[in-house]
């Protein structure tokens, strides 16, 4: 009998696919342009309101349609294959295996930070200590998914339920054992001001990169015991606990560190653990911080190759990528993120990588939402025993609020974004080449 995933280990993956290097290191970069307590901690409601709209409406769509490979798959569904296919060209290059590549290599400064400056200092092959570190985690967590489902599954539970655990402990010990700055949090004119601005809006990128894998259940709602039941329960509560605890982290961090020491900085999590607990205590959180990190590296570990082994099913010319193990594992798919993951290191371009692809991954986000009202119109007929709670106001405003960053992304980071729209359409090339190969009588799948 084939290993599924529990309503447990889907929540763990939504948990550990959202709670990454990004709540740890972005709050430095939104500091630069916004000074007030109300606007910076504002980001990260309207991100949680965001992520909480789109897990209500992809836990209809998921429910539509219960096969794995989340974008690429709803979209070629509700839309058309092609833009399924983009949607899935861009998960398979670089939507997991550079956030994959960004969440090593934290692991791995943080990791040196805490062991001395030294270690980084180190170099072999042209490469430094962090970057081996990150290879080497790739790898080791490579060959534990490709290898037992069961038991990458059971680990994945047991770290994310740490990393929960020990983000309450960081909220509890900065509310009783840190102290103050004095950092307002009311809504004042000029905290209003902040909102309106456009810094406010190109915070909202780092933000939602934060809280990005809120959907992580829905690419692997094929492999879900009683998805019906589980991938929106798995969906929703993931998402909220995680807002909870982006919201709480955040107001600790502001409440303890003063403004001026966070803007531009990366390593907040070790600013914040050096005020409360000293320098010492500052190593310490940076080498837990390393650890946690495990999490979100196994659960895209997980997750993205879903969608490559789905891609290779369809397509003549990813075939290889939809073999599986004996034990229904998609281990050639797991390899190839592997692969990628450290070539994203290797060639240190992984940072400029998830800058470009965040609009077009919001782009087809959005398709996705669009696409669930558009088969409440188009197929009413289908069964729907899950149907988006606040239909149609959630979608709506998930929609709005994405035009607002898409439009801003355009006009404040228009080389990033029109670089992401330039490798989706590299997609079409391919797809019209697979196209015409199947056009000759190789058949679709394997």
């Amino acid at each position: 009998m084939k290993a599924k995933f529990g309503l447990t280990t889907a929540t763990a993956l939504v948990v550990a696919n959202m709670i990454g290097s990004g709540v740890f290191t972005s709050l430095g970069f939104q500091a630069v342009g916004l000074s007030s307590g109300f606007a910076l901690l504002m980001l990260w409601v309207l991100g949680g309101a965001i992520a909480l709209f789109g897990a209500l409406t992809y836990s209809e769509a998921g429910i539509l349609f219960p096969r794995s490979g989340g974008e690429y798959h709803f979209l070629s569904e509700m839309f058309h294959p092609a833009l399924g296919f983009l949607a899935g060209w861009i998960s398979l290059l670089v939507g997991f295996a550079a956030p994959v590549a960004a969440a090593a290599m934290g692991l791995g400064r943080y990791l040196t930070t805490a062991l001395g400056a030294a270690g980084e200092t180190a170099r072999f092959a042209g490469l430094s200590a962090s970057s081996w570190i990150a290879i080497g985690v790739i790898a080791a967590l490579t060959a534990l998914h490709s290898l037992d489902k069961a038991v990458g599954a059971r680990f994945q539970n047991v770290i994310t339920i740490f990393k929960v655990v020990f983000i309450v402990l960081i909220v509890v010990l900065g509310l009783t054992m840190g102290s103050s700055t004095g950092l307002s949090f009311a809504p004042t004119g000029r905290a209003l001001r902040d909102v309106l601005s456009p810094a406010f809006a190109v915070s909202m990128f780092f933000v939602t990169f934060s809280y990005s894998g809120w959907n992580a259940a829905a690419y692997v709602a094929g492999e879900i015991d009683r998805p019906q039941r589980n991938l929106p329960r798995s969906l929703i509560s993931g998402t909220l606990i995680v807002i909870a605890l982006y919201v709480l982290l955040n107001f600790v961090f502001l409440r303890t560190v003063p403004i001026p020491e966070l803007a531009g900085k990366l390593e907040v999590g070790y600013l914040f653990a050096d005020r409360v607990f000293g320098t010492s205590g500052g190593r310490i959180m940076g080498g837990i911080i390393a650890f946690l990190l495990l999490s979100s590296i196994s659960a895209m570990i997980i997750a993205g190759p879903r969608i490559s082994r789905v891609i290779g099913e369809d397509y003549r010319m990813f075939r290889v990528l939809g073999k599986t193990t004996s034990k229904d594992i998609p281990a050639v798919a797991i390899v190839v993120q592997g692969l990628l993951s450290v070539f994203y290191i290797v060639t240190s371009t992984f940072d400029q990588v998830i800058v470009f692809i965040g609009f077009t991954l919001n782009l087809f986000t959005f398709m996705t939402v669009l696409g669930v009202m558009r088969m409440r119109i188009k197929r009413p007929d289908l069964p729907r025993p899950y149907k988006t709670v606040g239909y149609p106001w959630v979608p709506l405003a998930f929609l709005a609020i994405h035009i607002y960053i898409l439009v801003y992304g355009l006009i404040y980071r228009p080389k990033e974004s029109l670089a992401g729209l330039g490798l989706t359409a590299a997609g079409l090339v391919v797809y019209g080449i697979d196209k015409k190969l199947r056009k000759k009588g190789v058949p679709a799948r394997v």
